[in-house]
């Protein structure tokens, strides 16, 4: 089988999207002789960062096709069936979209991977880009022989949004990377230099509306109000876009904002926390938490299908509040705060984590790759 997936989302930092192809590609190249499709390709659309890609790509894979513009693209796509993919990626049989948009497949079967319905659940929280997946989502959705979603949540929302047959969608679920288990809480080295205080609240990911930061500021100054001496507030990942945050008052040595850090200094400062916080008022899986998970670190969590599907139904391991709910997050933190993280569930949440690997993502894509060739 010859397979090609679009890989644009290895460029640049990665977060969410960037991090499900990364690890979807490299389990794919990983898997032994005979289970492994013959022929890994890999497509970037990108006119300027085209060239990046080769140095990208995991064993396995090599990157082909020529420069193209995405945006251009996109609006060519949203109207006509030309040009096929299949004149960037070469004859395959296969070609795997990864990230919401599937040109038009030609001779190939296409897959396409949906990972949130955002842009129709919260469209005030997402960029002018986004927003085109209104549109372009749809024609995706038909053009594909399979459809991907990272959780059951999400494919119950494509299934009853779009009317498409059950059978159609596949629950891909996303891994989480084996250094996540074996890395230990920075030492006071790390800690100065990634300005990380001594104890700490951390939050992972864009800093984007739909994350719910201000909530989590004023949760935040209502602890500190209670509690002077409680632990700080880390924000770590890319500035995102949206309204420009408040601090309303916290001092700079309680609230700290680390930006975009690579993964072995995420990993360290995910594990030195007191809890990783996760106020999402929506989300397609829930990476962050099932990572902090595999470092044995609580989780405070926004209370949605997709928490619970992937963290699970234990309450013992994580601490769930009401979206949007300041007071229930707030006393959250101060639980949180008064254990110090350190409350004998470490083990149990590793084993959670323990249940999402990139091997049985790749091995589900290998199927629904299986299934869209033949259908």
């Amino acid at each position: 089988m010859r397979v090609a997936l679009d890989a644009t989302p290895l460029l640049g930092p990665r977060t969410g999207v960037g991090r499900y192809v990364a690890g979807l590609a490299r389990a794919l190249g990983a898997l032994p002789d005979g289970e492994r499709p013959d022929d890994l390709r890999a497509v970037a659309f990108t006119a300027r960062g085209r060239r990046s890609l080769p140095g990208e790509l995991p064993p396995g894979f090599r990157a082909v096709g020529p420069p193209a513009p995405a945006r251009a693209l996109h609006r060519v796509w949203s109207r006509w069936e030309l040009p096929p993919v299949t004149a960037f990626s070469g004859r395959v049989d296969v070609f795997h979209a990864t990230n919401f948009v599937l040109p038009p497949p030609g001779a190939a079967a296409g897959v396409v991977t949906v990972h949130d319905l955002s842009f129709l659940r919260t469209p005030a929280t997402v960029t002018p880009a986004a927003r085109a997946y209104r549109h372009l989502v749809p024609r995706s959705v038909e053009r594909a022989r399979t459809v991907l979603t990272p959780s059951a949540a999400v494919a119950e929302e494509l299934v009853d949004t779009y009317r498409l047959p059950a059978d159609r969608v596949r629950v891909t679920p996303l891994g989480v990377d084996e250094d996540w288990f074996a890395t230990p809480a920075p030492d006071p080295a790390l800690r100065r230099a990634l300005g990380l205080p001594e104890r700490y609240f951390l939050f992972a990911g864009n800093l984007e509306p739909r994350k719910n930061l201000p909530v989590l500021l004023a949760a935040y100054r209502a602890v500190l109000a209670s509690e002077p001496d409680a632990p700080a507030l880390v924000l770590v990942g890319p500035p995102g876009w949206g309204p420009a945050l408040d601090r309303g008052g916290i001092p700079d040595d309680r609230l700290v904002f680390l930006g975009y850090r690579p993964d072995a200094e995420l990993r360290a400062a995910v594990a030195g926390a007191v809890a990783l916080v996760y106020p999402s008022s929506y989300e397609g899986f829930g990476l962050p938490p099932l990572e902090a998970f595999a470092c044995g670190v609580p989780v405070i969590a926004s209370d949605l299908p997709v928490v619970e599907e992937v963290l699970g139904p234990d309450r013992a391991l994580s601490t769930r509040v009401p979206v949007g709910d300041v007071d229930a997050l707030t006393a959250a933190l101060l639980s949180a705060s008064a254990t110090g993280g350190a409350d004998g569930a470490g083990v149990a949440r590793r084993e959670r984590a323990r249940a999402f690997t990139w091997e049985n993502t790749a091995m589900i894509t290998l199927r629904a790759y299986t299934d869209a060739e033949r259908c």
